[in-house]
C-alpha cells in the first residue's frame, strides 16, 4: 500500500460514520495539510455512496468538491460523518464532515459537500479550455528537496511528493518574489504512486501558497475551497499553476489549475485564504 492509500485508509463503524487517522507525515507546521483532509473526505464519501447507490450509477468520481475548514487538524485519529442528499440519474451528492475529539470533545474539523459522477460522460467533447502554461520540463525546475533541512523538517508534506518549481515563479525561495501572484510546478508522488481523480483534491492544494510569490510568507490557511475534477488523470508529472488577483485585508482568493503530461486540464480551483501582511501593511505599525 502507497503512503497515500495508506493515509486515506478508513474503518467504517456503521452506517454513515468510518474512522482514520491523521498522519504527522502529511503536515505542515503541526497542522496537517488541507489537501489531504479533502482527499480522506472524498473517500468516506466515496464509500458511503456506493453503498446507496451512488456505484449502481457509476458515481464514483468527485466532479465538484466545496469544502469549508473549521479549525486546524492535528496528528490523531479522526471521524468521518457522511450522508447521501441525494442520488440522481447523472450525478450523486451528498456531504461529509471531518471531526476529532479534542479534550473529550468533538471539534468539526471540515465540512464538505460533492457531487459524484462518471468522469468519463463529463470529460468529452472538450469544447474549450485553457492553453498549458509554458514552462521547463521537471529536469531543469528547481527541486523542492533542495530545501534547508530545518525548512523540510518543519513541513513533512515535502516529503510525500515529489515538486520541481518553475525557476520564474520560484524567486521568493531566495527573497526575491516577482510580486506576479504566479506559482508554477510540477509535481508527483514521492512513492510513484498513480495520479488519479481522488488526489487531484489532494494536489489542488498542495503547492506553497501563491502569496509566497508576493513576498507574503508564513502560514495561509484556508478558509473555503472549490474544486471541479474535469477529467481523469493520465499518471505521470501533473502541472500545477497558482494565480491570485485580489488581497484584501488579510484575505487572498488562489486559483488553481492542473494538467496531465496529455496537456489535458484535468481540475481547477477557487479557495479563499487568510494572510498575515506585515504589519506597515495591515496598518498595525507603530
Amino acid at each position: 500500500m502507497t503512503e497515500f492509500d495508506d493515509a486515506l485508509a478508513l474503518d467504517r463503524v456503521a452506517d454513515g460514520v468510518r474512522r482514520g487517522r491523521l498522519g504527522e507525515a502529511w503536515s505542515i507546521g503541526g497542522a496537517v495539510n488541507g489537501g489531504l483532509l479533502m482527499s480522506l473526505a472524498g473517500q468516506a464519501l466515496a464509500e458511503h455512496l456506493a453503498e446507496h447507490g451512488g456505484n449502481a450509477s457509476g458515481h464514483d468520481a468527485p466532479v465538484a468538491f466545496t469544502a469549508y475548514f473549521l479549525s486546524a487538524s492535528s496528528d490523531g485519529p479522526a471521524e468521518l460523518r457522511t450522508e447521501v442528499v441525494r442520488v440522481g440519474r447523472t450525478m450523486s451528492t451528498g456531504q461529509v464532515s471531518l471531526v476529532q475529539e479534542v479534550d473529550g470533545q468533538p471539534v468539526e474539523r471540515l465540512r464538505a459537500l460533492a457531487s459524484y459522477g462518471d468522469l468519463a460522460t463529463w470529460a468529452q467533447p472538450v469544447l474549450r479550455e485553457p492553453e498549458v502554461p509554458r514552462m521547463p520540463p521537471p529536469d531543469q525546475c528547481v527541486d523542492a528537496a533542495m530545501a534547508p533541512a530545518d525548512f523540510r523538517e518543519s513541513v513533512p508534506l515535502l516529503g510525500r511528493f515529489d515538486l520541481r518549481l518553475d525557476p520564474a515563479t520560484a524567486g521568493w525561495a531566495l527573497g526575491q518574489p516577482s510580486g506576479q501572484g504566479v506559482m508554477r510546478g510540477w509535481i508527483r508522488f514521492a512513492d510513484g504512486r498513480p495520479v488519479d481523480a481522488l488526489s487531484l483534491l489532494f494536489f489542488l492544494d498542495a503547492l506553497p501558497p501563491v502569496a509566497f510569490d508576493l513576498g507574503i510568507m508564513g502560514w495561509a490557511p484556508t478558509l473555503e475551497f472549490s474544486g471541479h475534477i474535469r477529467a481523469e488523470p493520465t499518471d505521470g508529472w501533473l502541472l500545477v499553476e497558482l494565480t491570485t488577483r485580489t488581497v484584501t485585508g488579510g484575505l487572498l482568493e488562489e486559483d488553481a489549475m492542473i494538467w496531465d503530461e496529455s496537456g489535458r486540464m484535468v481540475a481547477q480551483s477557487r479557495q479563499l485564504a487568510g494572510i498575515r501582511l506585515p504589519a506597515a501593511t495591515s496598518g498595525d505599525a507603530g
